[in-house]
């Protein structure tokens, strides 16, 4: 039997002056899809009220994180968020200790 700890990532993103438009339609493009990708426990884009968007992320395992990362999805995507972003992406992640529901995991 397999033991998986679900991983977490979350962060904010701050759209360049002018682009909020763009990256919002870019973020909202990878959350149906990402849902789909095997080990998406959960799959979430939030705006804020001072116009970033944070993202909230959780991963049956890191090796599913991992293959979802190297998804031409993926791959396209942080090509194109340079262009929209304003500075870097302030991005967190963790191994996620508090239970997650069984019939999730």
């Amino acid at each position: 039997m397999t033991t998986h700890t679900p991983v977490s990532l979350y962060g904010f993103l701050t759209p360049r002056p002018g682009h909020a438009d763009e990256l919002r339609e870019l973020l909202l493009g990878l959350v149906g899809p990402s849902r789909e990708h095997a080990g998406s426990l959960q799959y979430h884009l939030h705006e804020q009220e001072d116009g970033r968007f944070f993202l909230y992320e959780v991963w049956r395992s890191r090796e599913d994180l991992d293959r979802h990362n190297a998804t031409p999805l993926l791959q396209a995507f942080m090509a194109e968020l340079p262009r929209h972003m304003e500075g870097a992406p302030e991005a967190y992640s963790g191994a996620m200790r508090s239970p997650y529901p069984a019939d999730v995991a």
